[in-house]
């Protein structure tokens, strides 16, 4: 292991290190909701209008995307946007302290 991979955070050491991946994304705009598939077949889920360039984008424009970095990123040529894995697991990640502490304080 070199020493730039002791840099890596804990989600970086997920991507980089174990494999973990987005495999493919769904849109349901009506319900503005992207399903982000991941590599262990676990599905995290977005609101599409959290980005203001996919809130705008037409459902085409949102289905022609490409996995950029061995699928570490999501890139959408048509609205030049792009999206990272770290970033959904960390919202991921935040999403689910806000529950618990909620969960805690009801």
């Amino acid at each position: 292991m070199n020493s730039f991979n002791n840099d890596y955070d804990n989600i970086e050491k997920l991507i980089y290190e174990d494999g973990f991946k987005i495999k493919a994304l769904h849109f349901h705009p009506d319900l503005d909701l992207m399903l982000i598939v991941l590599s262990n077949k676990k599905i995290l889920n977005r609101a599409i209008s959290s980005s203001p360039r996919l809130k705008k984008a037409t459902l085409e424009q949102l289905n022609n995307y490409r996995l950029i970095g061995k699928g570490a990123g999501v890139h959408w040529p048509d609205v030049d946007e792009d999206l990272s894995l770290k970033g959904f697991l960390k919202e991921e990640i935040d999403r689910s302290i806000r529950d618990i502490k909620n969960s805690l304080l009801a």
